[in-house]
């Protein structure tokens, strides 16, 4: 094979990008390698492999099925209160619940029927819903016809949505006495947006000031912290274990979770599992942080962001653990398929300790947030910041209007509900599958090898080229790729030889030479093809260095 047609210097200008930014670059040469070229006529062309996003390639349906049929009884309800040609009215809540029940009986037909059924009698039964105010809100809000009231999250949806985070996010072992509060956002994009946004805003934070970030972590939490907005100290957590040589863990020593026990560390962002190694937190792990918490650093503000646990059997966040001092970001996006209905929420527990630094503030601190938000309440300074979140993701001014849109809201209850029942936990047992056998295929291609670890999530895998090096061949022959190439050299090979798109693990802060495979978003067998072509490119180099004569030993 030949070496990547663009030069060293041209290579190392690409790699300053964003790996997403990047990707786009790697995308542009794989199809340009797959049009035909002047004395290349009936070539054959090679289909172009990006496994460079985490978009999956599968989709929840039940649920869908189960929204839309709710969408029909809504249009019905909406009919019966108005009757003129396309035309209708607000829904009624008195009788709804009867009405429902009336319409199942004569709609059997109706695809995704009994899956709504079935979810709207188990939240009844398992919340405590009075049925006729929880079918309302469904098919009201299924409809959009009004805005969203409270504009934080819908009330019956926050009831839902708790119970889904007390099963998948804290294994079914939420904190005693303790209540989670939650904020319907547009995905965890928008969540990690407005934390970052309302912590600044409220003096929580300031320009400047030191947080910590475990490497490594999804770009944005790398490249918002470095905004001139922001300009944190950012204090990097190292995930740099090996389980022997060659053969990264992808575990954090104790010594790097110690950097959070300094108290001028004022936050931490955690993505758990994390992106793009994929695993979950050790149980020791998540131990020293909680000890650091209660010892050292008791005003630490832990961001975590769990949107990969539903792929790990047993998964426990943070929060659950460090209720006080985390705020949670999930989204619904990997799990269903649903990255295009924008479906997150932050929640924070109401006994936490950023409410406590807000209280704690001096008078003047607190004049001039009483001037930010005292046209929404007549006592600002009581205004816990799960609520001023809401108001500062619509400038304060347009609180009024503020929250996610309702339909948004319903699918992410449908969605919620399903998991609860019998028919979600087998789509989960699946989705998990998947990504193990895409794993095991890719293995199987690339002949590498990867640490053993039960708290795997498998969405995506990290590989480190160099450190697969030296497994194989050797510390010498590492040092010559080192010496010879930039990191993101088999990148540019991949795509421009064999139309395979992966991502640089350097611009996720992990190691220079690793790349990020997604495992969610091709054919199983794709997978096992990508495999057979990152060997490909790495025999490649191999036979280059013993054609150099250093390795010729």
């Amino acid at each position: 094979m030949p070496k990547a047609s663009l030069s060293r210097a041209e290579i190392r200008s690409f790699a300053q990008l964003s790996p997403f930014e990047l990707k786009d670059k790697f995308i542009t040469i794989a199809q340009s390698e797959q049009s035909d070229k002047p004395g290349q006529k009936g070539k054959t062309i090679r289909a172009m492999l990006n496994a460079g996003r985490g978009n999956p390639n599968w989709v929840a349906t039940g649920p869908r099925e189960a929204y839309h049929a709710l969408g029909y009884f809504a249009i019905a309800e909406s009919r019966r209160v108005w009757t003129a040609d396309n035309l209708g009215g607000m829904p009624e809540e008195a009788g709804c619940a009867d009405r429902f029940a009336h319409f199942v009986r004569t709609h059997p037909e109706l695809p995704g029927i009994e899956l709504l059924q079935a979810s709207i009698d188990l939240a009844v039964k398992r919340f405590g819903f009075v049925p006729d105010a929880f079918v309302h809100e469904l098919a009201d809000s299924s409809i959009g016809d009004n805005y969203p009231v409270p504009g934080r999250i819908l009330s019956h949806v926050e009831q839902v949505v708790r119970g889904y985070v007390a099963d998948e996010m804290f294994d079914h072992r939420p904190p005693e006495g303790q209540n989670l509060s939650l904020f319907a956002t547009e995905g965890g994009t928008a969540a990690m947006c407005y934390i970052f946004d309302s912590l600044l805003k409220n003096g929580i934070l300031r320009k400047g000031d030191r947080i910590a970030l475990m490497v490594p972590v999804f770009t944005p939490y790398l490249e918002i912290p470095e905004l001139d907005t922001y300009g944190f100290d950012v204090v990097r957590v190292e995930a740099n274990l090996f389980t022997e040589t060659g053969v990264r863990q992808w575990r954090y020593p104790p010594e790097e979770i110690a950097k959070l026990a300094d108290p001028s560390v004022r936050m931490v962002c955690c993505v758990n599992p994390s992106n793009p190694p994929s695993l979950a937190l050790a149980p020791q792990v998540a131990e020293q942080i909680v000890g650091i918490v209660a010892e050292q650093n008791p005003n630490l503000i832990v961001v975590t962001d769990d949107v990969y646990g539903t792929f790990v059997e047993g998964f426990r966040s943070l929060a659950a653990d460090l209720p006080r001092n985390s705020l949670l970001v999930y989204s619904y996006s990997k799990h269903y398929g649903a990255t295009g209905w924008r479906l997150g929420v932050i929640g924070l527990h109401d006994d936490n300790v950023i409410d406590d630094l807000l209280a704690a503030q001096g008078a003047e601190e607190k004049e001039r947030l009483g001037k930010r938000y005292g046209s929404l309440s007549l006592h600002p300074e009581r205004m816990r910041f799960i609520d001023r979140l809401v108001a500062d993701s619509r400038q304060v001014a347009l609180n009024h209007t503020a929250g996610l849109s309702l339909p948004q809201q319903v699918m992410m209850t449908l969605f919620s509900l399903f998991d609860m029942l019998d028919e979600g936990q087998e789509y989960k047992k699946r989705i998990r599958s998947i990504v193990r056998q895409r794993l095991e295929l890719l293995l199987e291609g690339a002949h590498m090898k990867i640490s053993e670890d039960p708290k795997r999530a498998a969405y995506y895998i990290e590989l480190d080229l160099l450190a697969e090096a030296e497994r194989t061949l050797g510390k010498e022959f590492a040092d010559y790729l080192e010496q010879n190439y930039e990191p993101v050299d088999p990148l540019f090979r991949l795509a421009e030889q064999t139309s395979v798109v992966l991502l640089n693990g350097g611009g996720f802060d992990g190691p220079e030479w690793s790349v990020r495979v997604s495992l969610a978003n091709l054919d199983d067998l794709d997978y096992l093809k990508i495999g057979h072509q990152l060997r490909a490119i790495f025999d490649e180099y191999a036979q280059e260095w013993r054609a150099s004569g250093a390795g010729a030993a």
